[in-house]
């Protein structure tokens, strides 16, 4: 892959490139480390600890209580209360159509051998719940909703204590069965070794900080993970048809979100990508959110020119963008040669922000070019496929001797009598 994405690149054009990235949050490894150990070690004293010296703030009860939760809902904007639930409707009603095509599984493979699965849901999830510059009042839906769809028995959220109120509410609204008062690198270690008041999780999902996310990694294999979050991205594919304002206010949208969001147009038309690139310029003048978009925009942002179609696919392909957008003449059949991406919109109609917030699909979704490999989360995140077999004499008697031959030729003796005791003392088995 190196030698082709450098013949590739050979062949592009960067208009606009992006500004090399030195390394970033160098001592977070370190800090986050010695968080977990004291969490792990200290329970609530190291969170509240934490908390005091990070958010500034020390709550007198970790947890929401029900009165508290049933009070921020009460207090929510009629209007917010509406969309909340419309976005809420549409997240389960898509999560409940994926989940119907995830089903158990029995065959009987040879004649008495027999093999299954079952669908089983994660007994316990935890889910992280951004506090962020802006009160993003779908990140509890996209991480909890799914969790109860997928049948999940307990779904615990944390969020910074110094989240928006309408936050809390958004989780109660979602289904989290229980809420905390918990941000940062501290949250994640709660949840993933417990404490007298937290309870330990079996796989903790959401998006965060660097701190959050550098906590994720390193708790992972006792506890799972959703994925490691990058800052966001987004990426537009656009032909000669593509409208140079409708790219720019998308780019733009994205954005705003944080300094190191990663924006780029890629097309095999040279006059839309400088008309682009003046587009974005002249809408940063007027857009509220300035400070943050054109930070982003200066060093992430990177427009680039392809000879032809196929190498826009291999680009596109191999950056595998969070959100990318496709804005050509037959977009359906273009996005049908895409492999690389986190979530795929579809025509000029299909806007980042819908999905963002409340159309159905999920947000959380991989970056940093893991679209390569893995989607986003969704309901399937959230259940286990567990394998079983069962045997009768017919099947033993046709999968004991491979199985006993194969132990011998590996010298694993303990393996061979294991499989060959059923077949030669049946017995012993009735």
């Amino acid at each position: 892959m190196p030698h082709e994405i450098d013949s590739l690149r050979s062949r592009l054009r960067f208009v606009k490139a992006p500004k090399p990235q030195g390394e970033t949050h160098a001592s977070v490894a370190g800090t986050v480390s010695e968080i977990l150990a004291a969490v792990r070690s200290e329970g609530d004293s190291a969170v509240k600890r934490y908390s005091a010296a990070f958010d500034k703030v020390e709550p007198a009860a970790v947890e929401v209580s029900r009165e508290e939760r049933e009070a921020a809902v009460a207090r929510l904007d009629p209007q917010t209360r509406a969309d909340t639930e419309f976005a809420i409707a549409n997240v389960r009603a898509f999560a409940e159509a994926q989940l119907e095509t995830i089903l158990p599984l029995e065959i009987e493979l040879r004649p008495g051998l027999h093999l299954g699965h079952r669908v089983i849901p994660v007994q316990r999830v935890g889910a992280y719940v951004p506090g962020g510059r802006y009160p993003l009042l779908s990140a509890p839906i996209m991480t909890i909703v799914p969790a109860k769809v997928a049948g999940c028995p307990e779904v615990i959220a944390c969020l910074p204590p110094t989240a928006a109120e309408a936050m809390v509410a958004g989780c109660h609204l979602s289904g989290a069965d229980r809420i905390f008062r918990i941000g940062g690198a501290q949250a994640i270690a709660a949840m993933a070794f417990g404490t007298q008041t937290i309870p330990a999780v079996h796989k903790i999902v959401g998006p965060g900080n660097a701190y959050v996310n550098e906590a994720k990694r390193q708790v992972f294999g006792p506890v799972g993970i959703d994925q490691l979050a990058g800052p966001s991205e987004i990426y537009t594919l656009a032909d000669e048809t593509g409208n140079a304002e409708v790219i720019a206010t998308d780019l733009l949208a994205q954005a705003e979100h944080d300094i190191h969001t990663r924006v780029g147009l890629i097309t095999t038309h040279a006059p839309l990508a400088e008309a682009v690139i003046a587009e974005v310029e002249r809408q940063l003048e007027t857009l509220s959110t300035a400070n943050v978009a054109r930070v982003s925009w200066e060093a992430q942002g990177e427009v680039t020119v392809c000879a032809s179609e196929d190498d826009m696919v291999a680009y596109s392909d191999w950056i595998a963008a969070e959100h990318l957008q496709v804005h050509t003449r037959d977009p359906k059949a273009f996005a049908a040669r895409l492999t690389g991406y986190g979530s795929l919109f579809i025509g000029t109609k299909a806007s980042v922000v819908y999905s963002d917030k409340c159309c159905g699909t999920n947000h959380t979704l991989p970056t940093m070019g893991a679209g390569r490999y893995t989607g986003g989360l969704w309901v399937g995140s959230y259940v286990k496929i567990a394998t079983h077999q069962w045997l009768d004499d017919e099947g033993v008697a046709a999968v004991a001797p491979p199985a006993s031959r194969q132990s011998a030729s590996e010298g694993l003796e303990g393996h061979r009598r294991a499989a060959a005791l059923r077949l030669e003392k049946p017995d012993l088995f009735r």
